[in-house]
């Protein structure tokens, strides 16, 4: 809650006029206790989860002939009644286990240093931050993630995320209740490190979900403006990690691919590409053959 009841009393505690964003917070936030502004974030899960991977899911079922150029893994087809278990199995998990946990962590955000007051954060500051959450997030995640493929950690607790050999959006939080805590610390340190506005608090949390349902699309678009961040792995990379399994030891980064080249968990990836691409070549070259054969042999 904000500690002034007017805007009159926050101008003259700024010495300036509210922008227009810090005037739409005030409005909002003023007279909401902080604990709510948090629980927000319970609610963009539920929302954001439930809408992005909808519309793909749809053409996949409905109208695959328009997505099809683009599918990964293009002799698996998705099923109905798998996209409505998925859901439900992850809306479960969130709500005996994610949700309380984020219930009563309220307290540890207050102490971090999570605020909901005036100024608002500027753009490049927020920028800034979100850049260094990704960064920390991506780094502990690629560590926990690689430990979750040892024989007990597969066993126990990982394989049920890699139950979708060939990802779907809706499968991205798919996982064993213990996995979805675990990899939800790596979440937190970010924020914990460097301390940020409620607003950059939310948004890190959207983003991150939404890279999250773009990694497991199992599409791999041309025209993805995600192709531009430097280093991002993307469908396509962690599609390969799904389709190896439980054998994969390639591909463990959960945004970026920099701790992957560091580490040397690539190269299973790379031989993957080169050799299809080597595939693609020798049948181009056979069919461009025969075409020219057959040409030959109308013309004599």
């Amino acid at each position: 809650m904000l500690p002034y009841s007017t805007l009159a009393e926050a101008e003259v505690m700024f010495g300036r006029s509210l922008t227009a964003s810090e005037m739409l917070w005030f409005s909002y936030s003023s007279r909401m206790p902080d604990y709510i502004l948090y629980y927000h974030n319970i609610l963009f899960f539920y929302v954001f989860y439930s809408l992005v991977p909808l519309p793909l899911a749809l053409l996949e079922l409905w109208a695959p002939q328009v997505v099809s150029p683009y599918k990964i893994q293009r002799n698996v087809n998705l099923k109905s009644a798998s996209v409505f278990q998925c859901y439900k199995n992850v809306v479960y998990v969130f709500l005996l286990a994610v949700w309380p946990l984020q219930a009563i962590s309220y307290p540890m955000i207050k102490l971090v240093g999570i605020r909901t007051s005036l100024p608002l954060p500027s753009l490049g500051e927020m920028a800034a931050q979100l850049a260094v959450y990704f960064l920390i997030e991506d780094y502990f995640n690629y560590w926990i993630h690689r430990l979750l493929h040892s024989k007990w950690g597969y066993e126990k607790i990982h394989k049920v995320h890699h139950e979708f050999s060939a990802p779907i959006g809706f499968a991205a939080p798919y996982a064993h209740w213990a996995e979805v805590l675990i990899l939800g610390i790596p979440s937190f340190l970010g924020p914990a490190i460097a301390p940020c506005h409620m607003i950059t608090f939310w948004l890190w949390f959207v983003l991150r979900q939404v890279e999250a349902i773009d990694t497991h699309s199992g599409y791999d678009f041309p025209l993805n403006l995600t192709k531009c961040i430097p280093f991002y792995g993307g469908a396509d990379y962690h599609d390969y990690h799904h389709y190896i399994g439980g054998q994969s030891q390639s591909n463990f980064a959960s945004v970026f691919t920099y701790c992957d080249y560091i580490y040397g968990t690539h190269k299973g990836y790379r031989y993957h590409k080169a050799h299809l691409a080597k595939v693609h070549l020798m049948l181009t070259i056979d069919l461009t053959f025969c075409r020219s054969r057959a040409a030959s042999n109308k013309t004599s």
